[in-house]
């Protein structure tokens, strides 16, 4: 459960823990074709579809790495 004080530190949450596809990409070394079908296969579950893309939180992603 997540509790902010002020629509800053929401902010900051979500600079630091909010990760678009890319970057999910990168840290985990593969394309951006392989995140779409890890979602599709039910890996990887997004926090947010985009029309560009998709949000997932860091911690997600850095578990998959693991």
């Amino acid at each position: 459960m997540y509790h902010f004080e002020s629509r800053e530190e929401l902010a900051e949450f979500i600079k630091k823990e909010i990760i678009d596809s890319r970057e999910a990409a990168n840290i985990l070394g593969c394309s951006r074709q392989n995140i779409d079908d890890l979602v599709k296969r039910g890996k990887l579950k997004p926090i947010k579809t985009l029309s560009q893309g998709r949000l997932f939180f860091r911690e997600d992603i850095i578990a998959r790495k693991l």
